[in-house]
């Protein structure tokens, strides 16, 4: 069976949206500077490349119109190349790396460019009940706000306001040292004049964050500071066959061990994590003890802590360099962002095994293990 390995990432600055330096970028633009970054710096012959595979969470407006393949037109992709866009809300550009993952190990193709992007300024995000012929009150479990799935995480596993703002101050203090210190200099492309991730705040404190009101519940604990927040951004990792990669001189950041998705109550989605996490660690033949870096997606800090608490992850292995909390979470770009990531920091800091896994609304988690290659 071949290998699929990642050997190469990039991403635009994440900023937040209707507010941010992006505000003004269209999603397809957006991605088609993130992709030509992508492909100058790996050196990819662009005649090699099968497909171009792209996680949106919503296909509307701007987004619509199969971005993937769009995208091909704006990079000056060879015609040969093909394009398409993947839904699987949070986990799109997870499940975009997957699927070429899957294609590479049948044979099918050995040159991948799978991305993510997500303008939640320009697009409306919220439930279209069009598609879903039932109300509210027929399916209760389906129609709700994420946040409010955020308490029901906090109130199952007693975790406290005060741990929540700990976890997001902690989030947003790694990703200033990670900024402060240029660690994102070469994974972030340069959209106009927006260099760098402006929803950092490194400043945040305890004494602020008790300040604010509750978000979603007035008698819970979750605050918009303990809520990823709306952000605009893009992410593209390459994915290639092994000996392809190997043959054509490419950086191998790491080689894609195992994948897995499952299902969850849909009340408590931020638990999917759990479930496919360990799914990944069974087939990869691993426990959670012998994986080095974590990508855990900060959608909420309630569910991010519940997956810690539950998987018994050392949280030192957690988002050394900040999770969404800090960075935002562009939601079709996100997975992309931590799968890459997660490469980029097993092969930086030389370690064997990495995880970049996270929740998905609707009842789902998703997850990728990832190893080091020689």
């Amino acid at each position: 069976m071949f290998k699929a390995v990642i050997a190469g990432y990039s991403r635009s600055p994440f900023t937040m949206a209707r507010k941010g330096e992006l505000i003004d970028v269209k999603p397809v633009n957006l991605l088609a500077e993130v992709v030509n970054n992508l492909v100058l710096k790996t050196k990819i012959n662009k005649t090699d490349i099968e497909d171009i595979v792209i996680g949106c969470a919503f296909q509307t407006g701007e987004q619509c119109f199969n971005i993937g393949k769009l995208v091909t037109f704006l990079t000056n992709m060879d015609i040969k190349t093909s394009g398409m866009t993947v839904d699987r809300w949070c986990g799109s550009s997870m499940e975009a790396i997957h699927i070429a993952a899957g294609k590479i190990a049948m044979g099918s193709g050995k040159v991948f460019i799978c991305g993510g992007v997500e303008s939640m300024t320009r697009v409306t995000t919220g439930f279209d009940p069009m598609p879903y012929p039932y109300t509210e009150k027929d399916n209760p479990n389906v129609y709700f706000t994420m946040g409010n799935t955020a308490e029901n995480v906090a109130k199952q596993y007693s975790i406290s306001r005060t741990e929540q703002q700990e976890f997001a101050i902690s989030s947003h203090q790694k990703a200033f040292d990670a900024q402060s210190k240029g660690n994102f200099n070469n994974e972030i492309v340069a959209i106009g004049n927006c260099s760098q991730d402006s929803n950092i705040r490194p400043n945040s404190n305890q004494e602020k964050l008790d300040s604010l009101k509750l978000a979603f519940d007035p008698n819970g604990t979750v605050t918009a500071a303990t809520s990823s927040p709306l952000t605009d951004g893009a992410a593209a990792t390459l994915i290639c066959e092994e000996q392809y990669a190997k043959d054509n001189n490419l950086e191998i950041l790491g080689r894609i061990a195992s994948t897995a998705i499952q299902g969850c109550n849909p009340d408590t989605m931020g638990l999917g994590p759990i479930g496919a996490s360990q799914k990944a660690l069974e087939r990869a033949k691993l426990t959670i003890k012998d994986i080095d870096i974590i990508e855990l997606n900060e959608a909420f800090a309630s569910q991010s802590l519940a997956c810690i608490k539950d998987l018994q992850i050392d949280q030192s292995k957690v988002n050394i360099e900040g999770g969404a909390l800090a960075l935002g979470h562009p939601l079709g770009a996100t997975g992309a962002r931590i799968v890459g990531k997660a490469a980029q920091l097993l092969k930086r800091e030389n370690q064997k095994y990495a995880l970049a896994t996270q929740c998905i609304g609707l009842g789902m988690g998703i997850a990728t293990i990832i190893e080091s290659v020689e």
